[in-house]
């Protein structure tokens, strides 16, 4: 129960750092301090991998959560970037007289483009996560105790890697062939 607080305060920690930067950055015009704060957005990752060896070092068994918190990095890391963009331009927008956000294309080989670049983000994050699960099953080092990320977790992230590629090949295909009336 302790690692799923912990999961979902770091996940709170994000936005709020994340805000307290973008408020710094446009409301206050701190410019250094919006820097710093933005700077420090992935120590809340290291905080919850840390959490996780320690309570694995403890004597834990890894369980579920603990593969939660594999993945939970690995698209932080993986997508942590976009999603901070995505943030600043709606906050730059909204507050400080910024352009509109820039909306993904809808269509056409722009939007293949695009479907191929999310997909390839989740492959990062589904390695990263699955790197991680590694090195905690290493950590752990007793297959009883790790069973949980090697039975669950890692098939459970592989299915959705596999659903995530099918999108955008199904967006390359449909570009690809044409339409029959």
């Amino acid at each position: 129960m302790l690692m799923v607080t912990l999961i979902v305060a770091c996940e709170i920690g994000f936005w709020v750092v994340l805000g307290a930067g973008l408020v710094a950055r446009y409301l206050l015009r701190w410019r250094r301090t919006s820097t710093v704060l933005l700077l420090c957005v992935p120590l809340v990752d290291v905080v919850l991998f840390a959490a996780t060896v320690i309570d694995l070092r403890g004597g834990g068994s890894a369980g579920s959560v603990h593969g939660l918190a594999a993945v939970y990095l690995g698209v932080s890391v993986a997508f942590g970037h976009s999603m901070m963009r995505w943030a600043d331009q709606r906050f730059a927008h909204r507050f400080a007289d910024g352009p509109p956000p820039v909306k993904p294309p809808k269509s056409g080989s722009a939007r293949v483009r695009y479907e191929w670049r999310e997909s390839g983000k989740f492959m990062l994050a589904y390695a990263i996560a699955c790197g991680v699960m590694a090195l905690l099953i290493f950590v752990v080092s007793t297959p009883e105790h790790t069973a949980a990320l090697w039975r669950g977790t890692i098939p459970g992230l592989s299915i959705v890697a596999v659903i995530w590629f099918l999108s955008p090949l199904s967006a390359t295909i449909k570009r690809l062939v044409p339409a029959s009336n």
